[in-house]
């Protein structure tokens, strides 16, 4: 697995400015904070994300398989990589902050669309937040069918691809990814709803929350429905966290299906 970034300029956004759809509750919590969350691998919304079943481990060389067995190096092989998505946490942004899609399945139109300047976040986020940090901005790749590159054969980056291959279903999120493998304890919480009353919590379960600068938040925008209350609460976290940040109203088009912005 290589997380070095010096030759990844084909991974890198092509804008600095990237978004975190967020309801109001999060975005109370990540203004309050100055925080980002990346969740475990294994707990997005999505069931293929990340899964080893994107890659062929099957076709195991005959030189490979000596004294060993094809189905033990198969397992071996593909064990792995369920390790690499177990281990991993995610940090997912977006390339758009005016997806009619995003802001409904997100924030059902009450919540918040955060811009974050990546080129500021990836100062903060460095290799004492866990045994891996990957800090520049990887655009997932969307396809229709999956075709399943050969372990064996294969020259792509197999972690990457792993990680960042999603069904055009999707591709309306325009996503970036950052990741966090094996996240120091340092940088982990449970979400406020969380408790271990019942017993032990599943480490997936727990998030990661790296700090970021205030100066990382350029600007937010407000959702078309947001709640008064709501809205003056953000406005006021926002502007005490960085007093420079952009602040946009985001409003209904009369006459198409799309949103527009006001700032205020």
């Amino acid at each position: 697995m290589d997380l070095n970034q010096e030759n990844r300029d084909k991974d890198q956004p092509r804008s600095s400015i990237l978004y975190k759809y967020i309801d109001i509750n999060g975005a109370i919590m990540m203004l309050y904070y100055s925080n980002l969350q990346f969740t475990n691998a294994t707990k997005l919304n999505d069931p293929f994300d990340c899964h080893p079943a994107l890659i062929d481990f099957t076709n195991v060389p005959p030189e490979k398989s000596k004294g060993w067995g094809k189905e033990l190096i198969e397992e071996l092989v593909s064990h792995r990589h369920q390790r690499y998505r177990e281990k991993n946490w995610v940090c997912c942004l977006s390339k758009a902050f005016d997806s009619l899609l995003m802001w409904s399945y997100y924030n059902n139109h009450k919540g918040v669309c955060i811009g974050l300047n990546i080129e500021k976040v990836v100062e903060y986020l460095n290799s004492s937040l866990g045994m891996m940090v990957s800090n520049s901005g990887h655009e997932v790749q969307y396809c229709d069918i999956i075709e399943k590159p050969d372990y064996f054969k294969s020259q792509a980056d197999l972690f990457y691809y792993q990680m960042c291959t999603k069904g055009k279903a999707w591709e309306h999120e325009k996503e970036v990814r950052m990741f966090i493998y094996d996240p120091s304890p340092r940088c982990m919480s449970l979400l406020p709803d969380q408790n271990d009353e019942d017993g032990a919590i599943d480490e997936k379960e727990v998030r990661a929350f790296p700090k970021i600068g205030g100066e990382c938040f350029e600007c937010i925008y407000l959702s078309a429905n947001i709640k008064e209350q709501d809205k003056g609460e953000i406005i006021t976290l926002a502007r005490k966290l960085n007093p420079d940040i952009k602040i946009y109203q985001m409003e209904i088009n009369p006459n198409a299906f799309r949103l527009d912005t006001r700032q205020l």
